[in-house]
């Protein structure tokens, strides 16, 4: 994917740990009459099963603790309701071959990866009932009022204009000590500031807004423009997207395999205890209160979800603080089975950004084999709150009447559907993490911090909020951490 289609298409993220650190996990020195440092993970996501997969590969006795009764997290695949064999995806959709250690986890675990032709990658737009199909290559006549220069570039101009020198000031956004003082002005302003300062016209930020930006947490007039930066400068080498034959969930459910009987399903934690000497683990199973002991604890579950959870003593103030205001972006998805696929006639390929409520409408079933398909819609922030106050029948119904206004021959074609709003989801309590204009500065260096013997994982802890590559870049530094704290137990 090269940069001017990567910035029009929408924001990514990229690579993390080099696919050459795999397996530098260094096993701890044993003292003489000592056995294996006992660690506790919570949560079975992709960041508690690759830092427990590790830890266990270095010869440490994991358990992995997760509440549901599956692995995975917020990454799940759909079956049901749906016909043939078809699925659809709830989380985590694509993977960026930039994105090394999800690669890495794929080819070990052995699962089949399909690209996506380069040709079904531009999006298709409609904005102010207009719909707009790029990748025809005509000169599009965007139904908005726009200075001659923005004219003249288009929107991949413009975004190249306004984003491209910024991009070239971000350093490493991997580092440890990132960001610097001169990008917190970044942080200091909300992504439509940014583009409004960088010289876009209020009609630009129209087009301007129609991508993946605006799908992070309450849209591009709320969310820090330096986290729309980092994902930006992050995502400048990605050539190829890949989806999983056969559906994302075939990613946890191989890795959680691997771990040989250590994850315990059906067990939420209640409360989180340490001392100099361990920490102690209170579980809630059918046949009661039930208390792990360790020496070590490894929390991979959203903010959202640890700030429920009894904590003694108390974490510091400042990790206090940022797991409570650490927000998490509201997302609604809504998925409408079709007779055929109908839209590959008509030049959707991945996905169209609208200006319509349900904002966005991916191509669910893109890989996937037979005549029926899946057309979702995916909602985030306000939106996605309106939609998931609504019954399930009533998300449906509202759903098939906005798509059709970008495709009205869904309508004579649709079966049926299903949604999954991830506010509901008690486990998760929001799709992903996001920042606010101050918080990258305030939180960064927070979110990942040791406190104790509780060490911290999850795509909340990494420069990939919402990917694949973020929970398993936190797993492995996680692990590290363990594994250096063990050296000296």
């Amino acid at each position: 994917m090269k940069r001017r289609e990567f910035l029009q298409n929408g924001v990514l993220a990229a690579a993390g740990l080099s696919a050459a650190s795999f397996g530098a996990l260094s096993a701890p020195r044993r003292r003489q009459g000592t056995g294996a440092a006992r660690v506790v993970v919570i949560g079975a996501g992709l960041a508690g099963l690759s830092a427990g997969y590790q830890l266990t590969r270095a010869g440490l006795e994991v358990t992995v603790l997760e509440a549901r009764m599956r692995p995975g997290g917020r990454v799940h695949t759909l079956r049901e309701p749906f016909a043939d064999g078809l699925h659809a995806e709830a989380g985590a959709m694509f993977i960026p071959d930039a994105h090394d250690l999800t690669m890495h986890y794929a080819r070990l675990l052995r699962l089949p990866l399909v690209p996506i032709p380069l040709s079904r990658r531009s999006p298709v737009y409609y904005l102010l009932g207009k719909r707009i199909d790029p990748g025809r290559g005509r000169n599009i006549d965007w139904p908005v009022t726009l200075s001659p220069e923005e004219k003249r570039l288009g929107l991949a101009g413009m975004t190249e204009k306004y984003l491209i020198p910024v991009l070239n000031e971000m350093g490493n956004p991997r580092a440890i000590n990132w960001p610097p003082e001169s990008l917190k002005k970044y942080d200091r302003m909300t992504y439509a500031e940014f583009l409004r300062d960088r010289g876009a016209s209020r009609e630009a930020l129209r087009l301007l807004r129609l991508n993946d930006a605006d799908l992070t947490g309450d849209g591009v007039d709320s969310v820090s423009a330096l986290m729309v930066l980092r994902e930006a400068a992050l995502n400048q080498n990605v050539e190829t997207l890949y989806t999983i034959r056969g559906g994302t969930d075939l990613l946890p459910t191989a890795l959680a395999a691997r771990m040989s009987g250590r994850v315990r399903y059906g067990a939420p934690v209640t409360k989180i205890e340490q001392s100099s000497r361990g920490v102690g683990v209170s579980i809630s199973t059918p046949q009661g209160k039930e208390t792990l002991e360790a020496e070590y604890l490894i929390c991979t579950i959203p903010f959202s979800v640890l700030k429920g959870i009894e904590i003694s003593p108390l974490f510091s103030a400042a990790k206090r603080r940022a797991i409570s205001e650490l927000p998490y972006t509201s997302a609604a998805r809504v998925y409408l089975q079709s007779r055929s696929e109908f839209w590959t006639s008509e030049g959707l390929g991945i996905s169209a950004y609208t200006d319509l409520p349900i904002m966005a409408i991916v191509n669910s079933t893109l890989n996937q084999p037979g005549t029926r398909g899946i057309l979702e819609s995916y909602a985030a922030g306000e939106n996605a709150r309106r939609i998931t106050a609504r019954t399930e029948s009533d998300r449906i119904s509202f759903t098939l009447g906005q798509m059709s206004k970008v495709y009205p021959a869904i309508s004579k074609n649709v079966e049926g559907g299903a949604s999954v709003c991830w506010d509901e989801d008690r486990w998760a309590r929001g799709a992903y993490a996001w920042f606010k204009p101050g918080q990258m500065s305030e939180f960064l260096p927070q979110v990942a911090r040791v406190e104790g013997r509780i060490h911290f994982a999850g795509e909340h802890t990494s420069a990939w909020p919402g990917w694949m590559q973020g929970a398993f870049q936190s797993g492995h530094r996680a692990a590290q951490e363990v594994l250096n704290a063990s050296r000296g137990r």
